[in-house]
């Protein structure tokens, strides 16, 4: 695939710009892409360190991060976590997760629904956000269902213990099998009664129908979409703007586009 520069976006990221500068509920949906420019890996759902191969001890690596292995071997799940988590260790937001918190900060109708746990939306200011899978940045218990936020897990014993009652700690981040959290659920449900006027989808394969649907629903009545991904996906040929660009590059031009870049009032 011939590689797009943002000159080759120009007429395009105008155009989007003007549906940025007017919208006033945008909804951005964002997947491994936007993070895979603070040099993380684009996981398959959470496993793209292990992309077409068996882990090291010959499994799946959806089967080592299941539910159901944690709950009958939580050492072998902790396993994998922890080398995750490794990955993503010294890695900091970049210039796309800055982009949407600052948009966040002037224009206010802003939320984030994302599938990454690595926290990044947060660190990088944005407030409204809805962590779809969860974080990797927080350890509850399984016991006592106490839990704790830490930057990394260097020093931690595997899998570790519960400092209040000896239980088994684990991320709070949704394995192989396991359910969408509730309360994340119905705030994005929420955000769709609320009805956005503009979706953006941002480095996402779009591959859980959650994740596709609203942007399929968007395009079914007429709602102006845009999805920044390099790669296609089974949208790229339907949404409004398709731009095939890096998150880090693309997103600070839209804002630019807008009016609301880093020269703009506040």
């Amino acid at each position: 695939m011939t590689s797009l520069t943002l000159a080759d976006h120009g007429d395009r990221i105008a155009a989007a710009g003007r549906l940025l500068s007017t919208a006033r509920r945008i909804l951005f949906i964002t997947g491994a892409g936007l993070s895979a420019d603070s040099g993380l890996p684009t996981y398959r759902g959470v496993g793209g360190l292990y992309e077409g191969a068996l882990t090291d001890i010959g499994l799946p690596i959806e089967q080592a991060l299941s539910g159901a292995m944690f709950a009958k071997r939580p050492d072998i799940t902790w396993r994998y976590l922890s080398q995750i988590e490794a990955s993503c260790r010294g890695a900091h937001p970049n210039a796309g997760h800055y982009a949407i918190a600052r948009l966040e900060a002037i224009h206010g109708g802003v939320t984030v629904l994302t599938q990454n746990v690595d926290g990044f939306h947060l660190a990088a200011g944005s407030r409204n956000v809805i962590e779809m899978h969860g974080t990797l940045r927080r350890l509850r218990c399984i016991d006592c269902g106490r839990a704790r936020q830490v930057d990394n897990y260097a020093g931690l014993a595997i899998p570790p213990e519960c400092p209040h009652c000896g239980g088994v700690l684990r991320p709070d981040v949704v394995l192989f099998g396991e359910q969408l959290p509730d309360q994340a659920v119905h705030r994005f449900e929420q955000v769709l009664a609320a009805g956005p006027d503009l979706i953006v989808s941002v480095g996402t394969g779009s591959a859980f129908p959650y994740i596709a649907g609203p942007v399929v629903w968007a395009i079914e009545n007429g709602i102006p979409t845009i999805e920044i991904n390099p790669g296609g996906t089974p949208l790229s040929e339907h949404v409004r703007f398709r731009l095939r660009l890096r998150a880090a590059e693309a997103l600070p031009a839209l804002l630019d586009a807008a009016g609301f870049g880093l020269d703009a009032a506040g």
